[in-house]
């Protein structure tokens, strides 16, 4: 239970896709001037991480690592289709996309409308694949942690683009100076809550210090040895 909430918090405030890695940022500046745009975008990226990494997980753990085809027979436990990863990911994203593209033009015109180009790009939004191949190479155990995976780091996209979308909604009746007007302002913005997010680094590191405390004590009592010896030895040359 306390990996699932660690992994939670962290993947939402300290591993954040937008602040920590930079990932989604093309629909994260261009679909955030106005909140209800930023939100139902949002609530897409969620939905398709929440699917996508999970369904990865499971092909990379039965299809794609090394000797992952065992469950097939003996004679299949060389086979290594690692090199199909990139492949196989974004196809799985692909067509979750599409997915998410039928319902939202089917119940909500007006949102697929102010999405335009943006909705169907979330099948090359950097963040979505940026999870499975996150998810991959921190060897994430089980498919419980790949769920758990999925929807922190979409909340924490949604989170982002939520925030700067508030921001950029009220940053329009301010008086900017004009050469900082629209991107400007915008990427000055993001850095200060990149930095704000960061500032939760520390959040889940608790007793730590305790850990790095421990073998100073054991370099003292070398270091005591070794004068001992050395001053032992003297006292025999001297002698």
């Amino acid at each position: 239970m306390i990996e699932h909430i660690e992994l939670f918090f962290k993947s939402i405030f300290i591993d954040n896709m937008v602040f920590a890695v930079f990932l989604g940022m093309c629909s994260y500046l261009a679909v955030s001037k106005k909140v209800a745009t930023a939100v139902g975008l949002g609530a897409a990226v969620i939905f398709v991480l929440a699917i996508t990494v999970p369904l990865n997980w499971l092909l990379d753990q039965y299809l794609l690592q090394p000797g992952a085809l065992v469950w097939l027979g003996p004679e299949f436990a060389e086979y290594d289709l690692s090199f199909l990863s990139f492949i196989m990911f974004i196809a799985t994203i692909a067509t979750m996309v599409q997915l998410v593209e039928i319902v939202v033009e089917k119940f909500s015109p007006s949102l697929y409308n102010s999405l335009g180009i943006f909705l169907p790009l979330i099948a090359v939004n950097c963040a979505i694949l940026g999870g499975s191949l996150f998810m991959q190479s921190r060897e994430i155990e089980t498919l419980g942690l790949a769920v758990n995976y999925g929807i922190s780091s979409g909340i924490g996209w949604f989170l982002a683009i939520l925030a700067i979308a508030a921001i950029r909604e009220k940053i329009r009746y301010s008086n900017v100076p004009a050469p900082l007007r629209g991107l400007g302002i915008t990427f000055i913005v993001t850095g200060l809550m990149g930095i704000g997010f960061l500032s939760f680094g520390g959040m889940l590191t608790g007793g730590d210090e305790e850990v790095k405390e421990a073998p100073k004590e054991v370099v003292v009592e070398t270091i005591e040895i070794e004068k001992e010896e050395e001053v032992s030895n003297q006292t025999q040359i001297v002698n």
